[in-house]
Order: structure tokens, then sequence, then C-alpha cells
């Protein structure tokens, strides 16, 4: 039976990686197809996809939430998902990018399926499609398969709702089939992706607002007024109400605290609660009557959704306990946060500000007492209940893709650093180890390219040390960690700009890195050594980052 068990495992990767693969041919279609990402081309293939997947008919039986936005999309799905899931209801939440696997993407319950499952639904719906294909007509792109597969599962799984993320705009998404949405929704409005969308507020406010439909109820959150007018124009045009809702109120949590972390997801959160108020009473699955308004008396599924949602990547804390020496585990915390724009940036860092502030002022004694905090770190008992000094060093581990100007990215997270009284040790620029050319399984091997273009980084670096210095920095002789010097720890103890030799053109403030795995494995050592600084990692500039980061942690 054993034998028998190995053999089926076996057999499920081998399939898994299959499927893997079979993703990652999607990658390249659009460039096969030569169909231009902001015309209706793209979106009319996607109503034949769901033709011949035969899920024309019966994707109107989906009782969906739509929700678009430039920032906190994932985030107001991910409290939709956790609120109606716990007034009863049986979820399915569709959202991208995943970070670790695939199935992120597609949850049932707040569940990714097992691999079983998943691969029942992915090899039924892939050889559905490709029995059908013609020279004409290749397999979809990978988004649209995606989005194909997750109306799949939601339909055979019998979700009583589905939350359904836009990937990128509204009007040409692949997710923009669904034709009679229960209620849409749309998210803070932000400058990205204008290569696709347009290169002005207003552009992109139309692109997103192109979800709405006639009868369907729509929600936003505040925007700027050019943005505003042209969602509150269109909501017109179809003659829809658009209700602009309120950023949640803490104290109708009653105590409780919002699942997700930082200042800006109360903005989510109200825009979450408003969809969810709406989708209940539009089904008839709410007996409170909405007068349009969120008040404080929230219903205790509300509360308990909104302290339970949960998304990897944004906001999230996680304390590294990788070590072979006890004494230096949660030395190391890493932050992270997905952001790639100069608002999510901002957001970003003031969130990190706030979140590492509040790690430094919540060490307790042994009678419960709040220990002093000092200036460069805080009090702390050490193992014989004396108070002993623990510094803290924050660090930037930072990468972006090349389409992004690092010229607005970079020194919008520094000043607002800087405004909440942050200044980091180092800055850390290293290669991402995953891309979007490829889709790869949690369970595979992150592997390092030796010979990898470190060019991007050291452009990255470059306008660090620009920002940093007040001047064009020549860093062709940065200093770089790759090795730990046994008589240092690789950190300048003070202020990082005066401790830098600018005459030499040698920065101690950063690095770059031949890879993710070097970077972390050095930062493993540095807090294995010094066991009396505590060192807080903000990850952030890309979602693949991150992702990779975790994986690397998790294993």
């Amino acid at each position: 039976m054993e034998d028998q068990s190995i053999s089926q495992d076996l057999s499920v990767t081998s399939s898994y990686e299959a499927a893997m693969t079979a993703l990652s041919s999607l990658i390249g279609q659009h460039k096969k197809q030569n169909v231009a990402p902001r015309d209706g081309r793209k979106f009319a293939l996607m109503s034949k996809y769901l033709k011949m997947a035969d899920l024309e008919e019966s994707i109107s039986k989906l009782k969906i939430i739509h929700v678009a936005g430039t920032k906190g999309k994932g985030s107001t799905c991910s409290f939709c998902e956790a609120i109606l899931r716990e007034h009863g209801l049986r979820t399915g939440l569709f959202t991208s990018p995943h970070l670790i696997d695939v199935r992120e993407r597609i949850r049932i319950n707040g569940l990714e399926l097992s691999r079983e499952k998943f691969l029942d639904y992915f090899w039924d719906l892939w050889n559905k499609l490709t029995n059908k294909l013609s020279e004409e007509l290749l397999m979809p792109r990978l988004f649209q398969f995606l989005t194909l597969l997750a109306f799949k599962i939601f339909l055979c799984e019998n979700v009583d709702v589905a939350i359904i993320e836009v990937g990128i705009g509204g009007r040409w998404d692949s997710t923009n089939v669904i034709k009679e949405p229960i209620v849409c929704g749309v998210t803070s409005l932000g400058m990205d992706h204008m290569e696709i969308l347009g290169d002005t507020i207003e552009k992109i406010a139309s692109e997103k607002a192109g979800i709405f439909k006639p009868h369907t109820p729509g929600f936003t959150v505040p925007q700027l007024p050019e943005a505003m007018l042209v969602l509150q124009q269109t909501a017109s045009q179809l003659t829809i109400p658009l209700e602009v809702t309120a950023p949640l109120n803490l104290e109708w949590l009653k105590g409780l605290k919002p699942g997700l972390d930082g200042d800006h997801q109360l903005i989510n959160a109200g825009l979450a609660v408003a969809l969810c108020k709406c989708w209940l009473e539009r089904t008839g699955h709410s007996s409170f009557v909405s007068n349009g308004v969120v008040t404080e008396d929230l219903p205790e599924a509300f509360r308990r959704g909104l302290a339970s949602a949960r998304l990897s990547g944004r906001a999230q804390i996680v304390k590294d306990i990788h070590s072979e020496n006890s004494s230096s585990r949660g030395n190391l915390v890493f932050y992270l946060d997905g952001a790639h724009t100069p608002e999510s940036l901002d957001v970003c860092a003031r969130w990190f500000s706030i979140a590492t502030i509040r790690e430094s002022s919540s060490v307790f004694n042994g009678n419960g007492g709040v220990l002093r905090e000092t200036y460069h770190g805080y009090g702390c008992c050490n193992g014989n209940g004396n108070l002993s000094l623990i510094n803290l060093k924050r660090i930037l581990l930072f990468n972006c893709m090349e389409k992004r100007d690092p010229q607005l990215l970079l020194p919008q997270l520094i000043e607002t650093c800087a405004s909440n009284g942050l200044h980091f040790s180092k800055a850390i620029f290293v290669p991402s180890l995953s891309s979007h050319h490829k889709v790869v399984s949690a369970t595979s091997l992150l592997k390092s390219d030796a010979s990898i273009d470190l060019s991007w980084q050291s452009a990255l670096q470059k306008t660090w040390e620009n920002i940093i210095h007040g001047k064009v920095a020549n860093v062709k002789n940065v200093k770089r960690p790759g090795i730990i010097n046994s008589s240092s720890d690789g950190f300048i103890e003070e202020n990082t700009v005066d401790s830098c030799d600018s005459s030499s053109n040698h920065y101690n403030c950063s690095s770059v890195m031949p890879s993710l795995r070097s970077a972390i494995h050095w930062l493993r050592e540095c807090a294995r050594r010094n066991p009396t600084i505590q060192y807080q990692v903000l990850v952030t500039g890309s979602l693949h980052l991150v992702g990779d980061v975790l994986k690397l942690l998790r294993r």
C-alpha cells in the first residue's frame, strides 16, 4: 500500500508539472495571434473560448461580485470573500497574480484546491479547447485560460458567490465576459499599465469603468476628481447608481482588527462591506434593509470576516526561523509588499514605517510593562531577565520590472520613509528567480543562474545612490557583500550617508547581489552573527520578488 501511495504521489506530481508546462506555453499566444491588448479583438476571442468550453450559457448562473481598480482590488476581493464565507455561504475567489503556486488564484471557501482536483478540472478544460482549435484560433492566453478555468471550477463546485478580480483594465479584460454581475466595485485608481490603458487618469478610469453594467449597482472609493467624473459619467449613461463608500471605522469592529494590515486597507474594507451588503440584499440572503450608509451596526459576520481576511504578499510580516543558532531566531523579520507604482510604494512605505515602529514599541518585560524605547532600538529582557539593548537595522530588498521607472519609484519610497523618521542601513538589489515567462509549481526548485545579467540591478543601485547622496554617483566600485567578511557584518553603524566615502566612490549603503538566494543567506548570516540586532527587511517593488522570497523562506 505504501508503494502504491508513493506511485500515486509521483504520478500527481508529474501530471502537475506537465500542467505547469502547458500553462507556460500560453504566455506567448498573443504574439502568434497578433492581437493588440487595447482593442476588442482579444475580448471577442474570449467569447469564442467560452462557447468552446461549454460555459457560455452556464456562466449566467454565477452570482458575481466584479472588482476593478489600480490599487487594492485583490485586498477588497479578499475582504468580500471572508465576509460572505462568515455568512455561511460557499465562496469562490479569483485573484491574480499568484505568488507561489497557480492554485492560489482560484479558491473555494478560502482554500486552494488539492492538486488532484485541480488537475481534473485543468485537463478537462485543456482537452476540450484543444479538440476545437483551428489554424485561425489558437489556445487562449494564460490569463484567458485561467479565467475560463475559474468559471468552470466555480460552476462545478456549486459556489453561492463568485468574487472576481479584474486582471488589467476592465473594458477589454477577460473577466468582463460577465454580463450580469450582482454588483460591481472600483477601487483606488492611479497611473499604471499606461501602455495598455492610456496615459491619463481619465483614460484609465474609463477603462476601469468598463465593468459597469445596466441594472447593476456600482460602488467606488474616493478618487481624484478627474477619475471620479469619468466613473460618474459612465454610471449616468448606464442609468445605474454609483455610491462612494467611506473608509471603515475601526470602532465598528468592536475590538477586532482587520486581517490585512495598513491604514490604506480601511478604504478597501469599507468598499468590501458595501459590496457584500448590496450582494446579500440583491440575492435575498439578508434580512436588513440598506440605507446606502455603512454604520456602526455592523453584523457580527461582517466583523469576523474583516478580521479573518488574508492575502499573501500585501503588507505581510514573516519572521524567519531558519537558523542553526536558536539565539538568533526572530532577529530577521521580512516585511513583504508587492507595491510597484509610486502611489502603492508610498502606501507601502507608510505601512512599513508604522509596522516597524509598532514592533519596536511592543516589547514587554516579565511584569507586562512596556520597556523603554531607544533611538536605535528597544530594550528587552535577556535570559536572566535583565535589560539588554537590541539595535534595529532596516534593509531594503528591491527589484522591479525594467518597464518601471526607478526615478519615480525609489524617491517616493525614500521620502515617505524619511518623513516617518525611518532610514535604511542598506539597500540590496537582486534579480528575481521567477519570471512572467514561465509558470512553475510550489515544489519546483528555484535555480539561480550564475551568468545572469545584473545590469538592471546595477542601474537601480545607481539610482538609489544618486538619491541618497544628492549627486550623480559613480558606483562601479561599490562594495558588494557577496561573501561575508569575518571581521564585519557588512553594515555601517551610524548615519549611512556620512559613513560612505564618496571621494573614492565606495558606498556601503547599497549592494547588488548575484541572486536572491545569496541575499537571504547573507541576511541570515548577519542575524546569526549578531544576536543583539534585529534586521527588519522590506521586500518590495515586484510581486515576483515577494513570491520568490516567500518560496525560499517556506522551503
